[in-house]
């Protein structure tokens, strides 16, 4: 008796077989996908009428196992692979903020065998992908510690000297000059799937209800009150802010451009706007001046224009009478909230206020230099001291005193404790404003590193300033720590959607995808930035980096050309000594290292220790053993007291172990290379945490222990994450075959078979 024909699905340029497990393109090509990928799209295409909360799916694909999301995640990343999908533009899969995911394409159900034909509207053909075999997703990571401290495996560490120098001068180069970037944060959860072209270009459409702010003109005599135009401009801006109905471009956008361009019509395409507001701030004294236009770039209209001329104390009227002249020119409507939000008085105090504002220059020009926060905080302090009422000043004193502390550069108690006395205060004058909500996800996001409280106190903020890109960018962070990747990159689109031009957002989100290991689309981002930024050697760094996760080391090379070896960026130097140590040119990794060491100005004992860490590896490469020692020496001697001082600060023990290795000293460098998981685990931190696994890898691996550094290194590969061993990317196959950092491991075949995964 013949059997009867099995029932498939259609969708796409794609059939799925349910019976034959097998997914092929509608021209006949299987598509190779492992057992966990293919039961995600069979039970996604089967309940393509509906929204799949992410528990459904892991329950349905994993019914036997205690899984985490990013098991799932992993998943969603291989089928976007393979539908070719890019950067927000999502035809096969969206994803569902805070609930889970929906298959959107249409699906058909047929009956018979599966026909090869060529669909008529197939424009393009999808990338495929060659699953690895997947890892048990019930593995447990705490294994690592048992495992490493009973080892059997010896080695004399003479016999791994030149090797494992190399681990080091790779992974060092990028731990040590990691950037530290403190960005804006802010937008409502998206309800629906961010617009196509979010990520990849301005969107197209342009919203009536549109504007940017243009940098205010500072028209005083004393140049140095251009903090003052700032203010008022960053004021205006955040009024605005609050205004459901209007779409407000973030001033990091629009700081680039001159207070008064030739070519209105030009920046505001570029920004995605109908509107520009025009303005110039003159203050003498207790006076000031406000003139401001509103200009329709479409239209080529001045929809309104005014001079305001106040004393200092009314200032904040003319920042309310502004952005509601505004609202009604572009017919914005209003709630109440809204309304009362417009006329907040921060503070009855000028000299308050002055401070307040110039705390905000500094804590806004932080991003690229960390030594101007604390000044910042101390305009901050010095506003409270006038006004102890000024919650606003005190909100912004706990988000700068919780990024310092988060930031490593000041992680003591006092350092946290004083995050969050600044925030009580906040708290007790207005506990219910936006800003203080704000600060309040910031200190549990950075000191608490409690993302699920932090996630939920963002999300309500995202409710009061929905014209913010802040609260979307700080989800998108919060949420990557999860783990959950796909719902980050959601809440980045909806950033840069509000937020196009802000290249440390755009390097953000460029990271994100390096960490998933989507490399074209991180390129991307990077490209978009560099049209803003051409020249920065940061930028053109890590698109490098990207590069070279993905064993181009040509085109890596290449940009890396552009970039001056004595360059004072700490990320751009330490990518081109990777790149150098990919390269296994390391006599001149050590010539810059050494010349760098003589002309570079250290900003803190940290940051020199963690150079003399790297410098004693690389000379131990080089042969200089008695160089290699005496820099592991200071190192040592410098860091086991600022340790001390910081006990919490994963950073020490990590960098302590790698020393500890160059001295030789097995036990101490593994017992700190542990301290530093339980400090920082990757259950707790799904961005930075696995890091520490790695350094433990490079400890194993230094003193021989290989099968468990392989271990470790084949759930590191099936893990998003950001690697300090290898830049901003996760590690990748290709990585390991070009390292000189895992030369001990090659001769094993299990070492073999992780780099020949694709």
């Amino acid at each position: 008796m013949q059997t009867p024909p099995a029932n498939f699905y259609e969708f796409g340029a794609f059939q799925l077989d349910p019976v034959k497990r097998l997914l092929r393109r509608l021209d006949g090509t299987p598509v190779p996908l492992t057992p966990r990928v293919f039961d995600t799209l069979l039970y996604m295409v089967e309940h393509h009428d509906s929204v799949m909360d992410k528990e459904r799916i892991m329950e349905a694909v994993w019914p036997d196992s205690i899984v985490e999301e990013n098991n799932l995640a992993q998943a969603i990343w291989k089928l976007r692979q393979v539908f070719g999908e890019t950067p927000g533009s999502h035809s096969y899969i969206v994803t569902v903020p805070g609930r889970g995911y929906r298959f959107v394409a249409e699906v058909n159900k047929r009956n018979g065998d599966m026909v090869s034909r060529v669909p008529l509207d197939s424009t393009t053909t999808p990338t495929s992908i060659h699953g690895p075999t997947e890892a048990d997703p019930t593995a447990d990571r705490d294994q690592l510690l048992s495992k490493a401290r009973h080892g059997t495996g010896q080695s004399d560490w003479r016999i791994f000297g030149a090797a494992i120098a190399a681990i080091i001068v790779v992974g060092l180069a990028v731990l040590f000059f990691v950037r530290y970037r403190s960005l804006p944060a802010s937008v409502r959860a998206p309800s629906s799937p961010a617009p196509a072209d979010a990520v990849s270009s301005v969107p197209a459409r342009i919203a009536e209800k549109s504007i940017a702010v243009l940098p205010f003109e500072n028209r005083s005599d004393e140049k140095e009150n251009a903090y003052f135009a700032d203010g008022i401009e960053d004021e205006i801006l955040t009024r605005l802010s609050n205004i459901a109905d209007l779409k407000v471009i973030s001033r990091t956008s629009t700081r680039q451009y001159q207070s008064k361009p030739a070519n209105l019509r030009e920046i505001a395409k570029q920004l995605g706007v109908a509107n520009i507001l025009e303005g110039s701030v003159q203050k003498v004294a207790d006076q000031v001046r406000v003139n401001v236009q509103l200009i329709n770039v479409q239209s080529d209209s001045h929809l309104w224009a005014e001079t305001y001329d106040r004393k200092l104390t009314d200032i904040f009227g003319v920042e309310s009478e502004i952005a509601k002249r505004i609202a009604e020119s572009l017919q914005a409507k209003l709630t109440g909230r809204e309304e009362q939000a417009l006329a907040v008085k921060p503070t009855n105090n000028p000299e308050a206020y002055d401070a307040y504002l110039r705390g905000l220059a500094f804590e806004g020009r932080s991003s690229l230099s960390l030594d101007l926060l604390p000044k910042a905080i101390g305009f901050y302090e010095r506003a409270v001291e006038f006004d102890p009422n000024f919650a606003l000043a005190w909100a912004r004193l706990s988000r700068a005193d919780a990024f310092l502390y988060f930031s490593s550069a000041d992680q003591t108690s006092a350092r946290r404790d004083a995050a969050k006395s600044a925030l009580e205060n906040a708290q007790r004058l207005q506990p219910n404003s936006s800003e203080t909500l704000l600060a309040l996800g910031y200190y549990q996001y950075r000191v608490l590193r409690d993302y699920g409280a932090a996630k939920t106190t963002f999300v309500r903020v995202s409710k009061m300033l929905p014209g913010s890109s802040e609260v979307p960018t700080a989800l998108g962070r919060v949420t990557r720590r999860e783990g959950h990747w796909d719902e980050s990159i959601a809440f980045y689109e909806q950033a840069l959607a509000l937020d196009p031009r802000n290249v440390e957002l755009l390097t953000d989100a460029a990271e994100t995808y390096g960490m998933v290991r989507q490399f074209p689309a991180a390129r991307k981002l990077y490209d978009r930035a560099l049209d803003i930024m051409p020249d920065d050697p940061d930028l053109m760094a890590e698109k490098a980096a990207m590069y070279q996760a993905e064993g181009n080391l040509q085109e890596a090379a290449r940009l890396l050309a552009k970039v001056n070896a004595q360059t004072p960026s700490r990320t751009a130097f330490g990518s081109k000594i990777t790149q150098l140590t990919l390269e296994r040119n390391l006599g001149e990794a050590v010539r810059l290292l050494q010349t760098r060491q003589a002309q570079f100005h250290f900003a803190s004992e940290m940051e020199r220790a963690g150079f003399q860490v790297l410098l004693a590896f690389t000379q131990r490469l080089a042969g200089d053993a008695a160089g290699a020692k005496a820099n592991a020496e200071q190192a040592r001697n410098t860091l086991e007291p600022l340790y001390k001082n910081q006990p919490d600060n994963s950073w020490f023990p990590s960098f302590l172990s790698v020393a500890y290795a160059t001295l030789g000293e097995k036990d101490s460098a593994l017992k700190e290379a542990e301290h530093a998981i339980m400090l920082s685990p990757s259950t707790r931190d799904r961005v930075y945490g696995p890091n520490n696994e790695e350094i433990l890898a490079l400890i194993q691996t230094i003193f021989g222990e290989n099968s468990r550094a392989i271990s470790t290194l084949a759930r590191l590969l099936q893990t998003p994450y950001s690697s300090w061993l290898h830049g901003p990317a996760s590690i990748t196959p290709a990585l390991l075959r070009l390292n000189p950092i895992w030369d001990p491991l090659r001769a094993d075949p299990a070492f073999q078979k992780l780099c020949e995964e694709k």
